[in-house]
């Protein structure tokens, strides 16, 4: 490995040093109105030092993977370790950073390579020109995209960790309109990504969803507005993704309850006084932390700074137990956490981020949660979100609804919307849906950091059910 016998050269004398590598391609194929749209093509390849010395943190990045160029950067990461000293605010001699040797691959039954392009975009041609089922059919587009990357990852101490992962994130999109009246439906705008080859389209049905996709938008363009009533609201896993996103994933980020994100991306009503004891949500919530998971979005062997991912119960019963919180913040709150020391490129150090985020399976199935609701309506597809800085009050909207009455699926309802407080929310859950209702979904816009990191990260869940909630119609 030209990378490692490199890094060996320039090891300076410190109490810590790592050099991590990142090398990453991305191909895109889309079709949108039955036109082939040029290709897209990304590469991207450099590596990260990081120096821990006498009490100070430094890093630099650069693209430039020469011996030279590592030397200029590790004297440049030096050069801020020295400066940080007497800034820091965590006593890095109270951190020992891992010291492992490990690998971690994707999961590949059928590479992205094994279909030639014009296969490829037969199948997306094929598959678009069932969306257009007449006029008022105004936009369609579906698209496959690749992502492989591979890491290295090595230290002064010892640690040499090897990772390939390989995503693919397929998407569908129509647009339906009817005079002022526009509605839309999608598949995986932002949820849809894997870990894996070709063969997630066949565990997802892909082929016939731009078909049923534009039955749907077409639905919805005839269908009466959402009703405005407090009432029990049942979420589908397209759309529960982003609920535990945004109000469980998000305020529970350790460098954010210590306040590194006010500035940016906000702040979080949770606090470290609240793990062991705050009663997050009923006790049939049960929300783990799980990179292990073959296949799911942002599974790993080792998070960026060396530890070995593993199962974790963030919220165990409803109990809120252990907060998204690496190394670094594990070390400054003086508190357990999980592996999420996470960076989006070569050129970003890592910080607290969520992976795969995901509420267990319960004991309900489909039927006997539909049958339990007196009125009520069942939502899928987030379509519109806002929370506030605080990440507790929140509104979130979604492209389908339809109402629920006295057990049964009745009427179709547009732009169906739901608020809440995320302190309070999750504790008004009824139902949680058995194995048969779960699903498992990949984000891979999840932007947070100064400078900003666009990060992928999974999430799983079953329909679950949610009573005395605010329902109100959009536009």
């Amino acid at each position: 490995m030209h990378i490692k016998h490199s890094f060996e050269k320039i090891i300076p004398s410190v109490d810590f040093c790592s050099l991590r590598y990142v090398t990453e391609a991305s191909e895109k194929l889309s079709v949108r109105q039955n036109v082939v749209e040029p290709p897209i093509h990304t590469c991207d390849t450099g590596v990260m030092l990081t120096v821990i010395d006498k009490g100070g943190l430094g890093y630099a990045a650069t693209s430039d993977l020469s011996e030279a160029g590592l030397r200029k950067a590790v004297i440049k990461a030096q050069m801020w370790a020295e400066y940080s000293r007497k800034n820091m605010v965590i006593d890095l001699s109270k951190m020992t950073m891992p010291q492992v040797k490990g690998e971690y691959n994707s999961i590949v039954k059928q590479d992205w390579n094994s279909l030639s392009i014009k296969d490829k975009l037969d199948l997306l041609r094929q598959e678009a020109a069932q969306c257009k089922l007449n006029d008022k059919i105004v936009d369609w587009e579906v698209s496959l995209q690749v992502i492989k990357s591979e890491q290295v990852y090595l230290t002064n101490t010892g640690s040499e960790i090897q990772q390939q992962f390989q995503y693919l994130i397929p998407n569908v999109r129509i647009i339906a309109n009817q005079g002022i009246e526009t509605q839309r439906r999608t598949f995986g705008d932002f949820s849809s990504g894997q870990q894996g080859g070709l063969e997630i389209l066949d565990a997802i049905d892909f082929v016939g969803k731009g078909k049923n996709l534009a039955t749907e938008a077409l639905q919805l363009l005839a269908a009466p507005n959402c009703p405005s009533e407090q009432m029990t609201v049942m979420l589908a896993p397209d759309q529960m993704i982003l609920q535990i996103h945004e109000s469980i994933g998000h305020p529970l980020e350790l460098d954010r309850i210590l306040g590194d994100e006010r500035n940016y991306a906000g702040t979080t009503f949770v606090n470290l006084d609240m793990f062991g004891n705050y009663q997050y949500g009923s006790k049939l919530l049960n929300v783990t932390f799980d990179p292990t998971i073959t296949n799911q979005f942002a599974s790993y062997g080792y998070d960026d700074e060396g530890l070995q991912a593993k199962k974790t119960h963030i919220i165990k019963a409803g109990k809120l137990l252990t907060p998204l919180g690496a190394s670094m913040s594990q070390t400054r709150a003086n508190i357990d956490g999980v592996a999420n020391a996470r960076a989006s490129s070569w050129n970003r150090p890592p910080i607290d981020r969520m992976a795969n985020l995901n509420v267990e399976a319960g004991e309900s199935s489909f039927d006997d949660m539909l049958s339990s609701i007196e009125r009520g309506i069942l939502m899928r597809t987030n379509s519109s979100w806002s929370i506030d800085d605080s990440r507790n009050k929140f509104q979130f909207g979604c492209e389908w609804g339809q109402l629920i009455e006295n057990g049964k699926l009745t009427t179709v309802v547009k732009n169906p919307n739901y608020r809440g407080i995320s302190a309070t929310f999750w504790r008004n859950l009824n139902k949680v849906g058995n194995k048969d209702t779960f699903a498992m979904f990949g984000v891979p816009n999840c932007g947070k950091g100064e400078p900003n990191q666009v990060m992928r990260v999974g999430h799983a869940s079953p329909t679950c059910v949610f009573t005395d909630i605010d329902v109100f119609g959009g536009v």
